[in-house]
Parts: C-alpha cells; structure tokens; sequence
C-alpha cells in the first residue's frame, strides 16, 4: 500500500477536481492510500490575504473570477509570487511541521506558486518521500508558477508544458507526459441519454443546434452579455444552456431576462458530462479543465482570449487553435459572428471530428507513472490500460 498526499486548494475548481478524480482512480485501481491536504488550511496562520482584507487568499481569488476583475492579473501573480517568496520562511516552517507527521511515501501537488516550498521541506524532513508536480493548465506561466528546479518529477499533458519543463533544467527522467488534462471519470462513462426527450423537457426544441455556455464554477457576468449579443446579432436557429456554477445572482439574472432565444439555466451541477451530450458546441473562457472537458465529449468550443484572459490560460486559446478544435475570439462582441460560423455547413462535422481525434485519459495513466516513481523505475513510455467497455461505449455514443 503506498501511502500517498494529494495537495490541492480551492482557488478555482479544477484544483479539487483534479484531486478528488486522481484519488478516486488510484483507489479504484488498488495498493495506494490516498489523503487529500487541503493547502489554504495549512497556510491560514499567515495568509496574508485574510490578515489585510478578511478573505482568505483562495476566496479573493474566487471572487476575483466571479466579478470579472482579471484585468492586469500577469502583474497581480508578480505580486503574488512576491508575497510567496517573502513569507517562504514561515512556509517552510509550517509544512515541515505537517510532513514530520505524514506517513506519506509520495507527495502530489495539483497547486501552482508553492511547489519550491514542498520540495525544500521534504528534502528537509522527509527525504525519501518522493514529490510528483501534476500540471493542470495545459501549460506552464514560467517563471516560478508550476514548474520549479528543485527536486520535483513532471506530469503534464502537452509538448509544450514537456518543452517548458526541459528549458527551466528538469531532466528527461522526471518529466512524463501524458495524453491530456486530467478529467474526472465520469466523462468516460456511458451516459444513457434520449438528447431531444431531455432538451424537450427542458424547454429546448429538440432539433435547434445548441450551445452550452459555461465559465468555470465561480460563472461570469460575460454569460450575459453573450446572451444579450445573440439574442441582437446572431443566428435565429441556435439556442442555449447556461451553467452558472456557484454564482447564484447570475443564474437568477439569467432566468429573468426574456430572450427570444430558447434558453436554459442551471446553477451549480455535477452533471457536466449531461449537459454536454444535449448539446452541439461549447462557449466560455479557456480553462484547461472546461476546454479539455468539452473536447473529451466531442465539442466544438469557442473561448475568448483577450486583455481579462487569466496569463496561464492564454495558451489554450493558441492550443484550440493550433488543433483546430474550434475558434477563438476577442470577446462577447465577437460572438455573433463565431456562432454564425460555427453553424456554417460542415463546420461543427469538421470540429468534432477533430476533437474526436484527440483520446486524453491521462486520469488513468498518472496512477502508474505514480507507482514507477515511487518504486523508483520511472524511465520508459507512460502505459495506460486499455479503454474499459463502459470508456469505449462513451466514445462511441459521441461518434
């Protein structure tokens, strides 16, 4: 049985996410003991961000994303990162109090900016513990984001997260690839789904091409503009799923509107993978997790990237482009016209098939990387096991 730490906060959602779903696959595959670390926890006795403003630091990021106020955020990491260099000591402190009384044989961190930190302080009190840094953007905002040259092993999901990782002096031996982002389990499971029954019963036409507009678990405020921008310029055959997330003031804003569009709005959900088989193509922001999500269940996707774009997201927009598994605007404004043209004939075929083309299940590939580490074999391709019939009828269910 290997004892193994999983360290996650909840900055966003798809730190939890990647966290809850590796642990769920490492215990369903068997010999691993999986303890989630909730980072934010460790770190309130000096948070800064709760001594100034009263909020935990995960919190004013959370609410950050909420209201839109990305603007400038490359120079609000620098700052950040300033902060987390300066209270490195009393980090330090903290964590080699927790690791004394760990049992942990390895340490995954799904967590960004404090990757140097768990490095020093296992090497200081936990030596023989192995610390894995599992990447969920696609890619790495160097320097000092996910990737440091402390003695860390790599799993990522992109050339050029692999490509980054060479550059800041991590050898090949500790770096390792996998096919994609990791995802939960439950987009690789067959879901029984009468599409047009289920968009009739929620108020859809069963035949209209619909989009599923989501902007992470914290929503966005751009959702109503985007639906204000189609019901004025764009196509009259197209209609909506809103998922809100967490943000119930948007959800109630969005069921008040009247549109001429049919439309319908969900709030938080874990239901995901649902939603995403009523519909033909995706809208939102370019998260890694959303974006790999929708092209797992073989979405067309537009995503905005612009001024607001969150600087470790920006490269997922150049991503979706460089795979043509969709198209990439500048903002709301431009939404109109990129419906217009993902309805063009022979567009959402083209799209989908190349998502189609794209098999990501790094979810059950990182467990045996894990083991090679900890065994102290790490060198040699990434095997996964085949795909299980219940993967297979998914896959073919989006065909």
């Amino acid at each position: 049985m290997i004892n193994t730490d999983i360290v996650f906060f909840d900055a966003g959602g798809g730190h939890r996410a990647a966290a809850e779903a590796l642990r769920l696959v490492m215990e369903e595959q068997g010999g691993w003991k999986t303890r989630l670390v909730n980072l934010q926890e460790l770190m309130d006795p000096i948070d800064w961000s709760r001594q100034l403003t009263g909020l935990r630091m995960q919190d004013m990021y959370n609410l950050m994303l909420k209201k839109g106020w990305t603007l400038g955020t490359p120079q609000t990491v620098r700052i950040l990162q300033f902060f987390i260099h300066l209270l490195h000591p009393r980090q330090m402190r903290l964590l080699e109090e927790f690791w004394s009384s760990s049992r942990a044989d390895l340490v995954v961190s799904v967590v960004p900016h404090f990757n140097r930190a768990f490095a020093q302080s296992l090497l200081k009190v936990k030596p023989a513990t192995r610390f894995v840094t599992l990447l969920t953007d696609i890619a790495d905002y160097p320097p000092h984001f996910w990737i440091e040259p402390e003695g860390q092993y790599i799993i990522c999901g992109s050339d050029r997260a692999v490509a980054q990782a060479r550059e800041l002096g991590i050898c090949d031996g500790r770096i390792f690839q996998t096919s994609g982002m990791i995802l939960h389990p439950r987009f690789y499971q067959h879901l029984p789904c009468d599409q047009r029954a289920e968009r009739r019963n929620r108020g859809l036409d069963p035949d209209l091409p619909t989009g599923l507009v989501l902007f992470g678990g914290q929503g966005s405020d751009a959702m109503i503009e985007i639906a204000e921008r189609l019901d004025a310029e764009g196509p009259h055959n197209v209609q909506l799923i809103f998922i809100c997330g967490r943000n119930e003031k948007l959800a109630a804003a969005l069921r008040r509107r009247r549109s001429r569009m049919r439309n319908f709005v969900e709030g938080f959900t874990s239901q995901i993978p649902f939603y995403m088989l009523l519909s033909d193509f995706f809208i939102g922001k370019p998260g890694p997790g959303s974006v790999s999500e929708a092209v797992a269940m073989r979405l067309p996707v537009i995503v905005e990237r612009n001024a607001w774009t969150l600087p470790q997201e920006r490269y997922n927009a150049q991503w979706v482009r460089e795979k043509q598994l969709g198209l990439v605007i500048r903002g709301p404004h431009q939404i109109s016209g990129a419906v217009k043209k993902m309805l063009e004939r022979g567009n959402l075929a083209r799209y989908r098939a190349q998502a189609a083309s794209i098999r990501n299940r790094a979810v059950y590939e990182i467990p045996g990387i894990l083991r090679r580490i900890v065994e102290g074999t790490p060198d040699g391709p990434s095997l996964a096991p085949e795909p299980s019939l219940a993967e297979r009828s998914l896959s073919e269910q989006r065909a």
